[in-house]
């Protein structure tokens, strides 16, 4: 994934369109579609704002790393976290299962609390992770900001 695109994507994902980027930014809406096409490769000032804005790392943005922070899920944990969800979920089976007015919980019920347990189980994976991590393996820009 090209510069432009993680800044497009990271836009997108935190509900900013261009000209709101780049008002934040303090540069034109065309210089957004600018970098976010990659016609225009982003100053290091600006690339340093962006990872703040973002709470990214800049070697993320400039795609020498896959990881948005240190504290990022590996494929691997996402896995681990889905598999430990559908443990639970499948420990609901039994007669002490959970039902609902007392009719056993539908495969859409169970989707739905097995979404939720994995999300929290990801939320609180980060969390340990951000606290846990030793400072020197945490990216330059949360070092700074401690």
């Amino acid at each position: 994934m090209t510069t432009g695109q993680r800044i497009a994507e990271l836009r997108q994902k935190h509900s900013m369109s261009q000209p709101m980027l780049a008002e934040k930014m303090n540069v034109s809406a065309s210089t957004i579609t600018s970098w976010e096409n990659d016609r225009r490769g982003v100053k290091g000032d600006d690339l340093v704002r962006l990872s703040q804005l973002f709470n990214v790392s800049t070697d993320y943005l400039l795609g020498n790393i896959e990881k948005a922070n240190y504290y990022s899920l590996s494929g691997k944990e996402k896995l681990d976290i889905a598999e430990q969800a559908q443990r639970i979920i499948d420990g609901l089976d039994s007669d002490t299962g959970v039902n609902f007015y007392g009719e056993p919980a539908t495969d859409e019920q169970k989707q739905s609390m097995r979404d939720i347990l994995e999300m929290g189980l990801r939320i609180n994976k980060e969390k340990a992770k951000k606290k846990f991590t030793p400072k020197k393996y945490r990216n330059t820009e949360d070092k700074d900001s401690e």
